[in-house]
């Protein structure tokens, strides 16, 4: 009768862009992170710490229980940087909720026991092979560390899934390939692929890259057709398509190719079917509740509930008003959520 309910739920939610159930929260436990990527600028401001605390996420219980919320995401940052974060995955998970966490994997290894107990499956970073992976980094043996932590995890528990995520870009797009065969052999469960993000403000950008920033991670126009070469060795391997190793579907790992085309006018930006404020909120390390990581602050949950602030008038024209087709931020946007409301979490 719950499950009925909250399916009921959810499509009310699509219907009315009133929340009244909310499938996905992700949190952001810590501000800072230990990586220095070369695409993100998270780690510029790791001296201005923000985090949320165990007071910050047993106040959101009675919102996430209230839109019957069963999966919470940790991203960051690197979320495993709150000293308290196994004790705010403890209070979710004593209430039903599950946990995953997205990590940088550099501290896997030393955390294995407590990630068993509280943290339902990991998606950890890979950038490429280990020379490019720990280039992109920024920082010395970050494959080693990755592929030692997964490997321990591997050895505590078989079974447990642990998926990686890939950003393509000018760095290391060539390594596409090598990139594949290094989750294999590292033994990640599925790999997953997205475009990088170059023209919003999100990862802490507080103002949007300029020209010559954007061209550092944008393949250039001369370098397309090498990315389509790439691209077609990728889908060739149809193996790793049929069995799910690679996450997306082949029409989606050509959009890659299609979405730095794009920005030469070469063709439109590929169309993402995605509902992610209706069915999902970001809170960042200080409290800041975003409708997705791209979009502007509609609150902060040290102010008010966060079923309030998906609520306020405000946030329902937002989401009454939003054409994914013609919005600035939603057409260059490299990643998309679209989840039905039979979707099962």
């Amino acid at each position: 009768m719950q499950s009925l309910i909250h399916t009921y739920k959810r499509y009310r939610t699509l219907q009315t862009h009133r929340i009244s159930a909310l499938p996905v929260v992700i949190l952001m436990p810590h501000s800072a992170c230990n990586c220095r990527c070369v695409m993100c600028d998270i780690w510029k401001d790791n001296k201005n710490l923000k985090q949320l605390t165990t007071e910050d996420v047993t106040g959101l219980l009675i919102s996430l229980k209230k839109l019957g919320t069963g999966q919470v995401v940790m991203s960051g940052g690197e979320a495993l940087l709150n000293n308290n974060f196994f004790e705010l995955c403890k209070i979710l998970k004593n209430e039903g909720i599950k946990v995953s966490l997205l990590t940088t994997g550099l501290s896997i290894k030393n955390n294995a026991i407590q990630l068993l107990r509280w943290v339902d499956d990991l998606v950890v970073s890979l950038d490429g092979d280990e020379p490019t992976h720990d280039a992109i980094r920024n920082i010395p043996s970050a494959f080693a560390k990755l592929k030692e932590g997964v490997a321990h995890l591997k050895l505590l528990n078989p079974n447990y899934r642990i998926t990686a995520r890939t950003v393509i870009h000018r760095l290391n797009f060539r390594n596409w390939p090598a990139i594949i065969a290094a989750a294999k052999a590292m033994g990640i469960d599925q790999v997953s692929f997205l475009p990088a993000d170059i023209s919003s403000h999100a990862f802490n950008r507080q103002t949007a890259w300029s020209e010559p920033r954007q061209h550092e991670i944008l393949l250039s126009e001369q370098e397309l057709p090498e990315l389509q070469e790439v691209v077609n060795t990728v889908l060739s391997q149809t193996a790793d398509f049929t069995d799910k190793f690679i996450a997306e579907s082949a029409a989606k790992i050509q959009d890659i190719y299609h979405y730095y085309t794009a920005f030469y006018g070469l063709n439109p930006f590929p169309y993402k079917k995605c509902n992610a404020p209706w069915v999902s909120a970001v809170i960042e390390a200080d409290g800041t509740v975003r409708p997705c990581f791209f979009h502007d602050s509609i609150g902060n949950i040290r102010d008010s509930p966060l079923a309030d602030l998906l609520n306020t008038e405000a946030a329902i024209a937002f989401r009454r008003t939003m054409d994914m087709s013609t919005n600035a931020t939603c057409v260059k946007c490299v990643c998309s959520l679209n989840l039905s409301p039979l979707a099962t979490l």
